[in-house]
């Protein structure tokens, strides 16, 4: 039987542990914090959470929780982060799984033997000490939001600039920004949310943004959002899906531009959506005011691509995260550009044994796609299935990035992104073709010809 090192205990690297437990594959997991939860822990003293206090989950709790582990009746339709958090740590003790996490563990090194075992450098946070371990797959799940991407290059004036500038990483909570006047760039779903937390102690908060974005809320009709997922609508055809829900958001909310935004440039499916149910009512209310976009700075002015420019004192750059790998050479994995060339969004073509759990962007909730990830590479890591060749892997690589270079806007956040119930047939689909294509190599083998 492999052995089997996981890198991380966040939502995707816990998944991945209950999977390899529950089909009886030994593994290690290593988490450079103290305790579960990764990014939703907030305040996670391994430095890598990007949670701010105020934080609550953007998909319903019945999409997001774990098919093997539903989240408590009790929760709110969207928890909080402390919600989340407590959630996590009652998977990992009802499995049992925290006896098999090295907490305080920082992997530096994952490195192919010619052997083709994996050697892993693990050093520990509190006394430095260095241990390197051996096994034959690893699953890295070391999450994709916590490295911040910077305006490259810099805004002109950016490094004259008096006031307080800060990456949405480490924003926690809206008290430094009281009787400032801030300048929150971006449309995602963090720019939204801390233009609004901060417009309720500040002197006035402008949001300016790149490009328009669709704004969703969190519930349509009474119902939460995210459960149209489920519905007709969503096994239609893509223009029949974008067409109704457009036409839902019309009906229920308007035009964009009547709130003073942007009307986007590209089709309500053709960018990860921005979800908030408070931004259009402070907009409206005179709270935010939304900016052109920001071209540079002047001593403490804001300067605005149609030549206005207002006076700031503080900026919230909410421009997104890089994937990064620190543990990795660049020869087993380069993310240039958040390009990332992996099998089905997991296997690489390239290095037998090498895995990525949680490494997707999805229309949906990441947690059941994570643990539905973990289920098929535990299916290849027993034997029960197997691996295309590399020659068809990188086709299917290819087609997935010519397929969404040609839906989505381009951006660096959209290089790794899925529809959540498309991916996961892709996964159902993928786990029966690789059963057959181990059950035909058995076969071979049993007649002496593999």
């Amino acid at each position: 039987m492999k052995r089997v090192c996981v890198i991380g205990a966040g939502s995707s690297g816990i998944a991945a542990c209950q999977v390899l437990s529950e089909r009886g594959i030994p593994f290690d997991c290593f988490e450079s914090g103290s305790e579960v939860g990764g990014n939703w822990r907030y305040m996670n003293d391994n430095g890598m959470s990007s949670a701010y206090r105020s934080l609550h989950i953007n998909t319903s709790r019945e999409v997001m929780e774990y098919a093997c582990y539903p989240m408590s009746g009790d929760y709110p339709t969207y928890p909080s982060h402390f919600q989340i958090a407590r959630y996590f740590d009652d998977f990992v003790d009802h499995f049992g799984l925290r006896t098999s996490i090295t907490f305080r563990a920082e992997v530096t090194g994952v490195e192919k033997r010619p052997d083709g075992q994996w050697s892993v450098a693990v050093r520990g946070r509190d006394d430095g000490t260095e241990s390197t371990h051996l096994y034959d797959a690893v699953l890295v799940a070391n999450g994709h939001h916590w490295r911040p991407r910077h305006p490259d290059p810099a805004l002109p004036g950016a490094d004259s600039f008096p006031g307080t500038q800060v990456h949405s990483h480490h924003y926690r909570t809206p008290e430094p920004y009281r009787d400032r006047r801030v300048l929150v760039l971006g449309i995602g779903n963090s720019a939204c949310d801390i233009a609004v937390e901060t417009s309720r102690v500040s002197t006035r908060t402008f949001l300016s943004m790149r490009r328009g974005a669709h704004i969703l809320p969190k519930y349509l009709f009474g119902l939460p959002t995210d459960h149209l997922t489920g519905s007709w609508l969503a096994r239609a055809p893509l223009a029949v899906q974008a067409a109704g829900l457009s036409a839902l958001l019309r009906i229920s909310r308007g035009r964009l531009d009547a709130y003073g935004l942007p009307e986007p440039g590209h089709g309500i499916l053709a960018a990860h959506p921005t979800i908030s149910d408070d931004l259009l009512t402070r907009i409206g209310h005179g709270d935010v005011t939304v900016a052109p976009m920001i071209t540079g700075f002047d001593g403490g002015r804001a300067l605005f691509d149609d030549g206005s420019h207002q006076e700031i004192d503080s900026v919230v750059y909410c421009t997104g995260y890089d994937i990064d790998f620190p543990f990795l050479a660049k020869d087993l994995i380069d993310p240039a550009g958040n390009e990332v060339g992996l099998y089905r969004r997991v296997a690489s073509p390239d290095h037998p044994g090498l895995f990525f759990i949680g490494l997707i962007q999805p229309l949906g909730a990441i947690m059941p796609l994570a643990e539905a990830q973990s289920h098929w590479v535990a299916d290849i890591l027993s034997g029960r299935g197997a691996l295309p060749s590399p020659r068809a892997m990188r086709a299917e690589i290819a087609a997935y990035q010519a397929r969404t270079r040609s839906r989505y806007v381009t951006s660096a956040r959209h290089t790794i992104q899925v529809d959540a119930l498309d991916y996961a047939r892709e996964l159902r689909r993928e786990r029966a073709r690789a059963g057959r294509s181990a059950g035909t190599a058995g076969a071979r083998v049993l007649r002496g010809r593999g």
